[in-house]
C-alpha cells in the first residue's frame, strides 16, 4: 500500500468481512434464509471467525474506524478496525463461527453459521459495512485510490452513516471499483447492511472442545 496503483493489484492480509455478528445470528437466522432482511448487528464482547471461498463487491471502501460494544459482564470495551464498506456483495461459501467459553455444565459451546454453499445461490448483501480486526485474504481490486482521505466528502469513501464521530477525518483511506477477495480467513467484531440474504443457511451449536471456520 505504499503507491497509488490502478487495476489488478493483489495483496494479502486485507480487512475485509462478510457475515452478521454471532449476536444476533440465532434470532434472524429462520428470516435470513427465507429471503432479504435489513440488518445492523453488533457483537457483545466477542470477536468471530468468517471464511470464505470468495468475495466480490462492488464500490469499495475502506478506513480506520473504533468498534464499540459491551462484553457479557455489562463492561463497555471498544476496539480499533478495518471498516470495509461495499454497495453490493455476493459471497460464496460463508462459515462464521464464534465460542462462548467455559458456560456452566456445558463448557466451551460454539456457533458454527454457513450459507452460500452452491455457487449458484451466493450470499448477497447491499450497502454493507464491516468492522475487521484481522484478516488474510488474496485479493484484486480494479481502479483503485490509495490514500484519499477519510473524511474528505468530495472523495467517495462514503463513510457508515452515524459514525462519522468516530473517523479521524484526516485519516488515509482508500477506494475502488471492485473488490475481489478468495481463500478469505478474518476476524471480525461487527457488520452492518442494508440487506443480508442468506441463502442455504445451516446454523448449528456445538458443546465441548473449540469447533471454528478455520
Amino acid at each position: 500500500m505504499e503507491s497509488q496503483v490502478r487495476g489488478g493489484t493483489r495483496w494479502k492480509r486485507f480487512a475485509v468481512v462478510m457475515v452478521p455478528s454471532v449476536a444476533a445470528t440465532a434470532a434472524i437466522g429462520v428470516a435470513l434464509a427465507q429471503g432479504a432482511l435489513a440488518a445492523s448487528f453488533s457483537v457483545s464482547g466477542q470477536s468471530f471467525k468468517v471464511s470464505a471461498d470468495s468475495l466480490v463487491g462492488e464500490d469499495f471502501v475502506q478506513y480506520g474506524s473504533i468498534a464499540e460494544g459491551t462484553d457479557l459482564k455489562g463492561k463497555k470495551n471498544a476496539h480499533p478496525v478495518a471498516v470495509s464498506g461495499f454497495s453490493t456483495a455476493t459471497i460464496t461459501n460463508m462459515c462464521q463461527s464464534v465460542v462462548t467459553p467455559d458456560v456452566p455444565v456445558f463448557g466451551n459451546i460454539s456457533l458454527e453459521l454457513r450459507a452460500g454453499q452452491d455457487v449458484d445461490n451466493p450470499v448477497v448483501a447491499t450497502n454493507i459495512y464491516l468492522d475487521v480486526a484481522q484478516l488474510e485474504a488474496d485479493a484484486v481490486f480494479d481502479d483503485i485510490d490509495i490514500g484519499v482521505a477519510a473524511g474528505d466528502p468530495g472523495n467517495g469513501t462514503k463513510i457508515q452513516p452515524g459514525t462519522e464521530e468516530k473517523v479521524n477525518p484526516f485519516g488515509f483511506a482508500q477506494r475502488a471499483r471492485m473488490a475481489t477477495l478468495t481463500k478469505v480467513k478474518q476476524t471480525a467484531w461487527a457488520t452492518t447492511a442494508g440487506t443480508f440474504k442468506l441463502t442455504g443457511l445451516s446454523l448449528k451449536l456445538h458443546t465441548g472442545p473449540k469447533k471454528e471456520c478455520y
